[in-house]
């Protein structure tokens, strides 16, 4: 069961933005969850609320379970690992976007459904920004839903399909749906791995010993002791069996739109992303920050633990020293059980602590990865000039985020997002700085590869959150009254 009083700081902050899950498969190796379970372990940054894995093994059949909380918490219990035998498995850790917050455990993936030719289990990573139209079509066609999520629909629309195997039954199903999605399936002899066309969320192909895995990131491949072999590319599916991996392309081309916002924040800093360290990507976006905003100060600190690279970047570039201001607890969990009034008043200061020591007397420069509601940032504020500081300068490694995400990440409505309703100089005000500035677009594309920054008529990636511009049209939330941007913003 879920604590009965959470106390989630990310809703105390306001400030974070949260990738919805991440998602591991491997098949060819023998005690396959328990490669799972590392695998999920290393990719617990991209969902903390709750994991889930699916095994197969002949005779036993698929086998399943979902639990609320940390992996390390769950499934590294060796009574509840040997209820998971088999060379095949898959597993899923997850924040709720799609779906009731708080969500029941009949929310946690992977889903599990059977068809006439066996069984199939799935995981999904991204956002369909039609599913609600498509719920409705599949329940007053006679579909039966157990949950709230969004990815539910994937195995509603493979059951309908008239295609003979489960493969082509998932490109059947995939071929409606719309938005984002990286999905990690498995049927009792095969494991499969699809990206969307735009490739907006990561999959990669590893290989373990005789085996194969599929993961969200490479970090995942790491723990494991995994080659890496390459990513899965946009629009294809890739179908694993035995030692052959096959590859088709089943969604009609596109031109790829990765989410740029993984190099910024939600990729951890030890994975590749196209070829680049992910850690030298934040560094260098740390480079172009000063660059762009320079301003005379003493000690450039980052907001731990995100801003950390671009804060090294910054202090390179500029000249000026680097310093951990900020201490982070690191044995702070994002939940602490049935706090007193007292302290959750205390909010982030149970997180972060100022080394006030270093920060006495300092203008300071604080590096964060964004802004999006600007709670945090008063609180460090002030946590920073009660420390003694002269001045304090925010320098932020993403630029304004004004729009909401609809492909994966939990974003706030628009009108709750600081930089939809205020100017650059407005938030200063508001956030009571000395200074603010955040990187500029084409500043942050340089950072990630493209030398000449965006090209605003043909961009590379996905970067809706703080342009406007929505690869895939969001139908769900348009229905709802979203209004898309206008030629005036």
């Amino acid at each position: 069961m879920p604590p009965a009083h959470p106390f989630d700081f990310d809703a105390i902050e306001g400030d974070t933005l949260h990738e919805e899950c991440g998602i591991f498969g491997v098949i060819g190796v023998t005690d396959a969850a328990n490669f799972v379970a590392l695998g999920l372990h290393a990719l617990q940054h991209r969902g903390q609320e709750a994991g889930g894995i699916v095994s197969y093994a002949p005779g036993e059949g698929f086998n399943s379970a979902r639990r609320f909380g940390y992996v390390r918490d769950n499934f590294t219990k060796q009574s509840l690992m040997e209820t998971l035998p088999g060379a095949l498995a898959i597993g899923h850790v997850r924040y709720s976007t799609a779906g009731s917050k708080g969500a029941a455990i009949r929310d946690v993936q992977p889903f599990f459904g059977e068809f006439s030719m066996g069984g199939a289990a799935i995981a999904h990573n991204g956002n369909i920004t039609n599913a609600e139209a498509l719920r409705r079509e599949l329940i007053e066609r006679g579909s039966i839903f157990q949950s709230s999520s969004d990815s539910e629909c994937i195995i509603h629309l493979m059951a309908r399909s008239l295609q003979r195997d489960i493969p082509s039954r998932m490109e059947d199903a995939l071929r409606r749906v719309e938005g984002a999605f990286s999905v990690v399936a498995m049927t009792r002899t095969k494991l499969i791995g699809v990206r969307d066309a735009l490739g907006v969320r990561p999959l990669v192909l590893g290989r373990v010993g005789d085996g194969w895995c599929l993961s969200s990131e490479t970090c995942a491949l790491d723990i494991i002791g995994a080659e890496f072999v390459r990513e899965i590319e946009p629009g294809e599916m890739v179908v694993i069996s035995g030692d052959k991996v096959e590859s088709t392309r089943p969604f009609r081309a596109r031109k790829s739109r990765f989410c740029i916002f993984e190099h910024v924040y939600f990729s951890r800093p030890d994975s590749i992303i196209g070829g680049r360290s992910v850690y030298e990507t934040r560094r260098q976006i740390g480079v172009e920050l000063a660059r762009e905003a320079p301003v005379e100060a003493d000690l450039v600190c980052p907001v731990p633990d995100s801003g950390t690279p671009a804060a090294i970047g910054y202090a390179h570039e500029s000249g000026i020293p680097y310093g951990m201001g900020i201490i982070r607890n690191q044995y702070m969990g994002r939940t602490f059980i049935e706090p007193t009034e007292q302290i959750r008043n205390m909010g982030v200061r149970l997180k972060l602590n100022v080394n006030r020591a270093l920060i006495r007397g300092k203008r300071v420069i604080l590096v964060d990865d964004s802004v999006v509601r600007g709670t945090t940032s008063r609180k460090i504020k002030e946590m920073i000039l009660d420390a003694g500081a002269a001045e304090v300068h925010f320098r932020i490694a993403s630029p304004p985020t004004a729009w909401p995400c609809f492909y994966g990440v939990d974003t706030p409505q628009r009108e709750k997002l600081l930089a939809a309703t205020m100017s650059e100089d407005e938030m200063c005000a508001h956030l009571g700085v000395d200074s603010l500035k955040f990187i500029s677009l084409d500043g942050l594309y340089r950072a990630v590869g493209e030398a000449n920054g965006r090209d605003d008529k043909a961009p590379q990636y996905c970067d809706a959150c703080f342009s406007g511009e929505y690869p895939v049209e969001p139908a769900d939330m348009i229905e709802k009254g979203f209004k898309l941007k206008t030629a005036a913003e």
